[in-house]
């Protein structure tokens, strides 16, 4: 069987948003939160930013944001930007047994279905799919799971097709910091080390020109609450290099896009994809 292939394609994404993150944690109770600046500053200068370049992204969100910032939901889709889960409040899917991922997934799916916005995918925090497997994904109705791993492909069960869009931990920007991804660190650089933003920014332009010209898929990560790290002016620069491969002849979709491309012909995808076993929890 021949692996289904692609013209060269990029989902831009972005990952978290405001506090959930931080109640999932116990870091903080449900009282006093709707005023998280990635919230209130960082994601609408980013709208503001893909507005400008004509470029259309995918914001995975925790579902707890539809009770907290429903009206930035409701923007971003409106601005023809994709909204997909990434749990109820950033629990490590991985580790949630099946019971537990049903639950949270369709906790989530109503949440996000009362403001009107019907989610196509999942991106497991974390990045790994956990015992529920894609089974569970399928069942719930959902087109794609983006968990770590590399190749778009394609899951066929008695369930329906199931698209896979992974990402790379290279292309992660929180992976330049977390300790537990040194070795991920030292397998792009060389060296454990923790990585410059400069630095990132040149690994990632270096990608999309080996992207654009050999083809293939990719997701780049962004996470809002790495803003004040990377600096406005870097993210601006990142978003001109994507605007200007796009030119080159680079495809740039939210997720969902590409999930329909894929599972147009599931047969042909069905063994595009490597997982990776590595989570940014070591």
């Amino acid at each position: 069987m021949s692996v289904g292939l692609l013209k060269p394609t990029l989902c831009l994404t972005f990952d978290n948003l405001g506090e959930a993150a931080e109640v999932g944690a116990g870091a903080r109770g449900a009282e006093g939160i709707g005023s998280h600046p990635t919230a209130t500053v960082v994601v609408p200068a980013i709208l503001d930013g893909l507005r400008s370049r004509g470029l259309a992204a995918t914001f995975f969100v925790e579902g707890l944001n539809a009770e907290i910032y429903p009206e930035l939901l409701r923007r971003i889709d409106a601005e023809g930007h994709e909204v997909a889960y990434h749990a109820w409040a950033h629990e490590q899917w991985g580790e949630l047994d099946p019971d537990a991922q049903e639950e949270n997934l369709a906790r989530g799916l109503e949440a996000f279905d009362r403001l009107g916005l019907a989610l196509s995918g999942i991106r497991p925090p974390g990045g790994l799919l956990g015992p529920g497997g894609t089974e569970l994904v399928r069942r719930a109705g959902l087109e794609y799971s983006s968990p770590a791993g590399k190749g778009a492909g394609a899951v066929r069960g008695q369930d329906g097709d199931l698209a896979l869009l992974p990402f790379q931990w290279r292309h992660v920007d929180a992976v330049c910091v977390l300790p537990t991804m040194a070795a991920v660190r030292e397998r792009m650089t060389g060296s454990p080390q923790p990585i410059e933003p400069a630095a990132f920014l040149a690994f990632i332009d270096s990608g999309l020109g080996a992207l654009t010209e050999g083809g293939g898929f990719a997701s780049i990560v962004l996470h809002p609450f790495m803003r004040e790290w990377f600096g406005e002016a870097r993210l601006d620069a990142l978003l001109d290099r994507v605007g200007s491969a796009r030119e080159n002849g680079l495809r740039v979709a939210p997720c969902r896009e590409v999930a329909a491309q894929v599972l147009a012909d599931a047969e042909a995808f069905e063994e595009g994809t490597t997982l990776d076993p590595t989570s940014w929890s070591g």
